[in-house]
Order: structure tokens, then sequence, then C-alpha cells
């Protein structure tokens, strides 16, 4: 163990993106229990966990009813929202909200505050995983790395909504590029 300062982030594990949700990731729902473990660890340790949510207005450029990509997801205030019962909560974890506006929201860095609360807390490296691996994961560890933290992507503890075959190879190999470590 190093000691280097260290944060999980954990992304996105909300109610729409687990099986039967409004934008349901194929077996999404298999990260909870590597990253409840890692939870637990960071806690253990006094290191900082953060959990990003997609936190969407009712009307945003974001879904397609209004010009975006994606259905209704992820509606503040609503179930969708919450996330997914089975992961671990405790107050210590920090909540980061993201989609608040017409803005995609990928990345847990986007108009959040993230990198802030990171360098207030000394953190030198962040270690990454949730849903989306071709999304929300690829553009959290992309910012993460280009803030000038060092990242290690979770790939036990990811998973992929593979839109196209092999999004998910893709985003794994580009997180590489830019220096990510996949663990």
């Amino acid at each position: 163990m190093s000691d280097k300062k260290r944060a999980l982030i954990v992304v996105d594990v909300q109610n729409d993106f687990c099986p039967g949700g409004a934008l349901a990731v194929p077996h999404g729902d298999e990260v909870i229990e590597p990253l409840n473990r890692l939870i637990d660890e960071f806690l253990a340790r006094g290191d900082l966990v953060i959990k990003t949510r997609d936190w969407h207005p009712t009307v945003t450029k974001h879904f397609a009813a209004y010009g975006g990509k994606w259905p209704v997801h992820c509606v503040q205030g609503t179930k969708g929202a919450e996330f997914h019962p089975q992961l671990r909560d405790d107050p210590r974890i920090i909540v980061i909200s993201k989609g608040v506006g017409d803005t995609d929201g990928y990345s847990g860095f986007d108009q959040t505050g993230l990198e802030k609360i990171l360098r207030e807390h000394g953190v030198e490296e962040v270690w990454i995983g949730g849903l989306a691996t071709d999304y929300c994961v690829k553009h959290t560890a992309l910012d993460a790395l280009r803030e000038g933290f060092k990242v290690k992507v979770l790939r036990e503890a990811s998973r992929a909504v593979n839109l196209e075959p092999h999004d998910e190879e893709r985003a794994i190999e580009e997180m590489r590029r830019a220096g990510a470590e996949i663990v």
C-alpha cells in the first residue's frame, strides 16, 4: 500500500441504469458487490468515497424527446434517479449530482466541483467504477487524468451500455492510452 491519498468514485449506480430501469445497462447490478467491498475498504482507511449520480431535469436536451440521444432517465426526485438500494450508503460518502442542466453531464467533473473536493482532501489517485464503462466511467476517468490525477479504472466493478458492438473495448483502450491503469 502506498501513502498516496486515494478516493473511490462510484459512478451512477442508480435504479434507471440497473436491470428493469429506464436505461438499463446489461448486468449493471453486478457492479454492486465489488463496489460495496471497496466502499467499506476506503471508508475503513479514512479515504474519500464519492458517488456520482445523473440528476436530470424533466426537460433537457439530453433526452431524445428534446433532441438528445437518450430515453428519459434519472429525473431529479424520481425512484429511477435513486441509488440502487443494495449499494452501500454511509453518511461519510459525498454525493455529486451531474447533468443537472442542459448538458449531457457524462463526467463526474462536468460542472460539479468534484476536482475542488478532491484537491481539498489532498487526493492524488482516484479509483473509478460503476455505470457505464463506455460513457460516464470513461468521461470521468479521462477528465480525472486531464486534471492530473492518477487513475485506476475498476474493470470488475464497471459495466458498459454497448450501444455499438465493442464500445466497451474501445472505451477501455481509450482510457488506457490516455494513461489510466485498468485493474
